[in-house]
């Protein structure tokens, strides 16, 4: 019988908490009574993580197992999941047992509202103040920014229908931002309040060093649900402000001139509106390069998703 409700689990360096994890997702599916699969894929572990992995998989047959050829970061490892999952819903979780499996039929009852995307809101976190306070910048920003009115982007703890994964390309670090990119072709996302344990094995993979690529990948959010398809909205305004700016540079700088105040060349004003000039025309052409790689990338393509259509045979 196929799968009705895949769990897919990242595992980077959790070699000591799968046992545990494995026996605790089982008993929590067990109890909802449909077919399921757990599907563990090794991120580039550098422990025994796969070991324990085998003998999961040797153990139980629902058991299904991925390993990377290094270390691709977590949106891959997901991805490689969701290209395997069979279920009708989706599951993810961290490995680490800060997720309490036990919880995985609240978010199948709030699919059943018509969610296509439930996401996982850790209110207490366990975590030091520093990530802690990251964390609500980063999710504050975010939700501005996407119109996604979410609390917590980031939390691993997540629930999919087959659909709206269907849409969804990760890669990069773009996992944080899923509900954002779902969010944005219409699907709808909502959020409910899990537990949030201490970590009991292992450390965190998180730290300081991500904060750069954060802010560079909400850059790339940003522009993926606002401007992919239509570049030019982005690049022309700022073109068109840069542009205008150097014109009227260069307009007070002909008044002078035939008001007698010269020479001009040499005021750095002059210089300054040649350049926004030239800058302005450049970025137009950026913005109208966009627009025609574009039209070619999705040419064929609907530009619309359908939830339902009603018509006679």
């Amino acid at each position: 019988m196929a799968a009705k409700i895949s769990v897919i689990v990242p595992v980077k360096d959790e070699a000591r908490s799968l046992a545990e994890l494995h026996q605790r997702v089982v008993e929590a599916l067990e109890r909802i009574g449909q077919p399921f699969e757990i599907i563990l894929v090794d991120d580039g572990s550098a422990d025994d993580s796969f070991q324990e992995m085998q003998a999961l998989f040797e153990k139980d047959p629902r058991v299904r197992v991925v390993k990377l050829l290094r270390n691709f970061g977590k949106s891959a490892a997901l991805a490689a999941g969701f290209d395997r999952a069979e279920g009708e819903v989706v599951v993810t979780l961290d490995a680490d047992l800060q997720d309490d499996p036990k919880e995985i039929p609240q978010f199948l009852a709030k699919l059943e509202e018509g969610y296509h995307l439930v996401s996982g809101w850790k209110k207490h976190r366990r975590d030091p103040f520093s990530r802690r306070a990251l964390s609500r910048l980063f999710n504050f920003a975010t939700a501005r920014l996407s119109g996604v009115e979410i609390h917590d982007f980031n939390c691993g703890f997540k629930a999919y229908r087959r659909e709206a994964l269907s849409r969804l390309r990760l890669y990069g670090e773009l996992h944080r931002y899923i509900p954002a990119l779902l969010g944005a072709q219409g699907f709808r996302v909502t959020e409910i309040e899990v537990l949030h344990h201490p970590r009991r094995f292992g450390q965190s993979k998180y730290g300081l060093g991500r904060i750069p690529r954060g802010l560079f990948d909400l850059l790339t959010v940003l522009f993926l649900t606002q401007y992919a398809r239509r570049p030019l909205h982005l690049f022309g305004g700022v073109g068109l402000l840069s542009f205008l700016l150097g014109s009227a540079c260069l307009g007070y700088m002909t008044v002078l001139w035939f008001l007698g105040h010269r020479p001009i060349g040499t005021r750095p004003l002059f210089l300054g509106g040649i350049m926004l000039l030239l800058l302005g025309a450049q970025i137009l052409s950026l913005g109208l390069i966009g627009e025609l790689v574009t039209h070619l990338a999705h040419r064929g393509e609907a530009p619309y998703l359908v939830q339902v259509e009603l018509k006679r045979s």
